[in-house]
């Protein structure tokens, strides 16, 4: 439980449900290089096992206590050893990675962007790549429907292109990054 919420009787603070499942915890090499962003649960595990060590705690200073010890709710960890990392394939094209991409921006309007449309629509032979897909409103997407942009006098606001940097991998599938993330990612992250 958070700090300050463990209440015994009736009339003290009601204890938090810690949201386990939803929060991530960037965690980094021995050498402060970016390697990806786990669970809070897997994260506090390897600080309790001496495998990590925690370099930026929550910045409300949330601390978990146990019985016999309390652990900083941590935001970025780095591992304690090296651990060599083969191979870097490419990053997957995921909703919330194109979504990222595009700052949650349509491509077409610049309005707040609520769905994923196909440059070239499918049905004409576009595929479904990071080149093709671009982040977009919905009234522009029903208003767009199969069509091409030459047959609507439309332009992109910005050519959609597969985002390059180490960092890109492991925030595919983050929804939101933690600002105290941003030193370590080697490139702006959002």
């Amino acid at each position: 439980m958070p700090d300050g919420d463990r209440g015994g009787g009736g009339s003290g603070p009601t204890p938090a449900v810690f949201p386990w499942g939803r929060r991530k915890v960037l965690l980094l090499n021995a050498t402060f290089e970016p390697l990806t962003a786990l669970s809070l649960r897997r994260a506090v595990v390897l600080v309790v096992c001496g495998k990590a060590e925690v370099v930026h705690g929550d910045a409300s200073g949330l601390v978990l206590h146990s019985s016999k010890s309390e652990v900083l709710v941590p935001s970025v960890i780095r591992l304690s050893t090296y651990v060599r990392v083969p191979y870097r394939g490419r990053v997957p094209m995921t909703r919330a990675g194109l979504m990222h991409r595009d700052r949650y921006r349509c491509a077409y309007c610049g309005g707040r962007a609520e769905t994923i449309d196909h440059v070239v629509p499918r049905s004409r032979g576009g595929p479904h790549t990071w080149t093709n897909c671009v982040a977009c409103c919905a009234k522009c997407n029903h208003r767009k429907a199969d069509k091409l942009l030459s047959e609507l006098g439309w332009r992109l606001r910005v050519v959609p292109a597969a985002p390059r940097g180490p960092h890109w991998r492991l925030l595919a599938g983050v929804a939101e990054a933690d600002p105290q993330w941003l030193p370590y990612l080697g490139e702006p992250a959002a």
